[in-house]
């Protein structure tokens, strides 16, 4: 079996359970985090594909930027009572 088909398979599974915990999950911030994860695995994704250009945008929008608007989001979203719990 070929090396790189293998690590392609196993970033497409981790790109499936990331994006099905993201519905999954109960609490917001968690499947916030987990869509900034899925966005990390597509972008690695990309870099095995040979295409850089392509998963260096995905690396900067799709895992970073708007995992930290969507954190932002949750947090000024979210009653202070349900963040203690």
């Amino acid at each position: 079996m070929n090396i790189m088909f293998l690590l392609n398979t196993l970033v497409i599974l981790g790109i499936v359970i990331s994006a099905v915990c993201a519905v999954a999950f109960k609490k917001p911030l968690s499947s916030v985090i987990a869509l900034g994860i899925t966005g990390g695995f597509t972008a690695l994704e990309f870099m095995l594909l040979q295409a850089p250009d392509v998963a260096i945008s995905e690396a900067s929008v799709g895992a970073v930027l708007s995992t930290a608007i969507f954190i932002i989001a949750v947090k000024l979203t979210t009653p202070k009572e349900e963040e203690e719990k």
